[in-house]
């Protein structure tokens, strides 16, 4: 893995450490930026750094969680002074990122996403399981700590898991499709993907802060990404709307205007979550898909080489011959050319 090899070189791994530390407290300050208020507790709707931790354990390996346990304790020592909950929340938001990558080694999951069951193992193991773990061990200290009130556990609870879970689904693929990018488009894609690029950026603030119910519109759009551009364009597709959604949330704008925030906590995340679920499992299913069909199609071409040597005499033939076959005088029976007893 990448984090092997920057193991073995002098300070490249406190570089590594470093860069993920400044990566976790750069995301949460973007996702910061955007908040929501439900019972006695502030939270965001996408955490990105959620998303930014499995990403770089993936990619870097397990050894760099000091990175994330780094940013996170300067992002909670910068925004509230710290307290007896201090451990307990560091301790949280550093074991679900990693917890979220063992579950998914033990899933053999492929981080370029070219399988349904990698899409599966993304939601269910890395984002919907795991992140329980930092909602649970937060919210229970923010309780302890007499910060929070216990009749709104359970809400805070699934405010924060969801923001949890929505920014691995949203950023993890999208640092991970970022870190398997070789090649660009070809030339003749461009124009399907400008194509594409105006319509979201015209589409989705329509569908967002419409006073009428339009947020519908996304997903045929989401869908088209998907079919055409893969992980790729699913991935920017719902990034990009989500955001747009989450803005128009915290206005309370749009198709969130006149709700209570309780009811724009529920209808933004089922929002988020159904667009995040559509991107990526449709697109791993499509890549499924083409690579199984590519690999069909390179099995057909070796065989029909292999038939057009065979006819042409270039291969030998996959059973025995006789010497009678070999001199061209014999019968082509399993006798060899010898006489019955009758003769």
């Amino acid at each position: 893995m990448v984090g092997n090899a920057e193991l073995r070189r002098p300070g490249g791994y406190v570089v590594q450490v470093l860069a993920v530390a400044a990566l976790y407290y750069g995301s949460a300050r973007l996702g910061l930026l955007r908040e929501l208020t439900v019972g006695d507790a502030v939270f965001t709707p996408i955490y990105p750094p959620t998303g930014v931790s499995v990403a770089a354990l993936l990619i870097f390996g397990i050894g760099c969680w000091p990175g994330i346990a780094l940013g996170a304790l300067v992002l909670i020592l910068t925004i509230s002074p710290p307290g007896p909950d201090l451990v307990g929340i560091l301790f949280g938001n550093t074991a679900a990122p990693v917890c979220a990558a063992i579950l998914l080694h033990w899933a053999r999951f492929r981080p370029d996403l070219s399988r349904f069951r990698d899409g599966l193992a993304l939601v269910f193991l890395g984002a919907l399981a795991a992140m329980t773990i930092s909602a649970t061990v937060g919210v229970g200290m923010l309780v302890l700590t007499d910060k929070l009130a216990v009749d709104s556990f359970w809400p805070v609870w699934l405010a924060w898991w969801v923001g949890d879970a929505m920014g691995v689904l949203l950023v993890t693929p999208l640092l991970l499709m970022l870190s398997g990018l070789r090649r660009p488009l070809p030339l003749g894609r461009w124009r399907e993907a400008t194509a594409l690029t105006v319509i979201a950026c015209v589409l989705v603030p329509l569908a967002t802060y419409s006073s009428i119910s339009l947020l519908f519109l996304v997903y045929p759009l989401i869908i088209w990404a998907a079919l055409r551009f893969q992980l790729a364009g699913a991935v920017l597709c719902a990034l990009f709307t989500s955001v747009m959604a989450t803005i128009a949330a915290t206005d309370g704008s749009g198709a969130f205007e006149g709700l209570s925030p309780v009811e724009i906590m529920a209808k933004l995340q089922a929002f988020n979550g159904t667009i995040a679920l559509i991107a990526l499992l449709m697109s791993a299913l499509i890549t499924e898909q083409r690579n199984t069909r590519r690999s069909v199609e390179r099995a057909c071409q070796e065989l029909a080489q292999v038939l057009e040597h065979l006819t042409a005499g270039d291969v030998p033939l996959p059973w025995p011959q006789t010497d009678a076959d070999a001199d061209g005088t014999g019968d082509g029976d399993d006798t060899g050319g010898r006489s019955s007893p009758a003769s």
